[in-house]
């Protein structure tokens, strides 16, 4: 099974389309906030959450049974595809149903293998992978360069190290990120 988690009026073929709101695109009506998920331990395959992770969770024990249950409903090495705005960009504040800024650390903190390391290290940071009970692997993070950043990435006009040095520091360089999870079981 294929999960379209939060899909509006987005319909994508070969999935099970799912929202909060009745659409035509809609296959079943689930608040994602609304714990447990109707689905089975271990069903699926693949999740899309198109521009949705962004608006669920506002309470942090909320959130994390959001990530309980997506890890409960993966098979092994189930892709999860997240696009989100940046938390730095105006599309993120100016929509006041966004409730939590979703970042590609944030989504690292669920790794056990990392949440070990960071453990024996003496690292300050939260094994949240551990702590929860689940482990996700974070495979690739695309971003989406506003404008004029991307035109002076496409045309080679602004140095690798400008560019890195205004992601990291500037508002409204980074529009949005997609992001490749992973569902890692035993």
């Amino acid at each position: 099974m294929k999960l379209n988690l939060g899909c509006g009026h987005s319909r994508m073929d070969g999935f099970v389309n799912v929202d909060k709101f009745p659409s035509p695109a809609c296959d079943e009506i689930v608040d994602l906030e609304s714990l447990p998920w109707p689905w089975l331990d271990s069903s699926v395959d693949e999740v899309v959450l198109c521009h949705v992770l962004e608006h669920l969770g506002a309470d942090t024990p909320v959130y994390l049974g959001i990530i309980k249950e997506l890890w409960r409903v993966c098979r092994d090495g189930a892709l999860i595809l997240i696009s989100v705005p940046h938390p730095n960009h105006d599309h993120f504040l100016w929509d006041p149903t966004h409730v939590r800024p979703i970042t590609w650390e944030g989504l690292r903190m669920f790794d056990q293998e990392r949440n070990r390391e960071w453990i024996a290290a003496g690292s300050p940071m939260t094994p949240l992978g551990l702590h929860v009970g689940v482990n996700f692997r974070l495979e690739h993070v695309q971003f989406i360069l506003d404008e004029p950043w991307a035109s002076r990435e496409r045309d080679k006009t602004i140095p690798p190290d400008e560019l890195q040095f205004a992601m990291k520091h500037y508002h409204n360089v980074i529009s949005e990120m997609i992001i490749r999870w992973r569902a890692v079981k035993p």
